[in-house]
């Protein structure tokens, strides 16, 4: 049986009700254990996708960048030499980048946001498949383990770590410990 159809089916579930529910709650949990890994490892490649396409546009913005600075030192040249047809034609090439420019830098803000909605989501998941996993061995607390292979999962792991020991640091100057 299929538990989850979506990634945020996941994220969303009631894990106590969906084990009251199974005929054989130890199965159900490794059942649901296996979809939140493949889930998981899912989430990763869709991270790994959006940083590779985030990083392609902002390589094309960088070309589109170069290309109006391009068409106007062409413009002003000649204009220069005396050649207003050509200068004219070297100002409608820089617009058409300039054009380019901007909508790049339209994409880029979309491409971020779905980087860090991807971010987001995964370490949702890893919380979720955490408490399936603590259930599962019947212990209190999970550690920061790694929970999947992968260099996109380790850096957001990384960071969760950085800001719990930062959040950890602040509760103790607040503390005064």
């Amino acid at each position: 049986m299929a538990w989850f159809s979506r990634l945020t089916d996941i994220v969303t579930c009631n894990l106590t009700k969906l084990l009251e529910e199974s005929d054989d709650p130890a199965d159900a949990l490794r059942q649901i254990i296996a979809e939140m890994e493949a889930g998981l490892a899912g989430a990763q490649r869709s991270m790994k996708t959006a940083a590779a396409n985030e990083d392609r546009v902002r390589s094309e913005l960088q070309t589109h960048s170069s290309q109006v600075s391009y068409w106007a030192g062409q413009a002003r040249d000649q204009l220069k030499a005396g050649h207003e047809d050509q200068t004219r034609l070297s100002l409608v090439r820089k617009r058409e980048a300039e054009n380019l420019v901007a909508g790049l830098e339209q994409q880029i803000q979309a491409a971020v946001q779905t980087r860090e909605h991807l971010a987001t989501t995964y370490l949702a998941l890893e919380a979720r498949l955490a408490e399936a996993r603590r259930r599962q061995s019947g212990a209190d607390l999970d550690t920061l383990a790694p929970v999947a292979d992968g260099s996109a999962g380790l850096s957001v792991r990384e960071s969760l770590a950085n800001e719990i020991e930062d959040e950890l640091a602040a509760l103790k100057r607040e503390l005064g410990q």
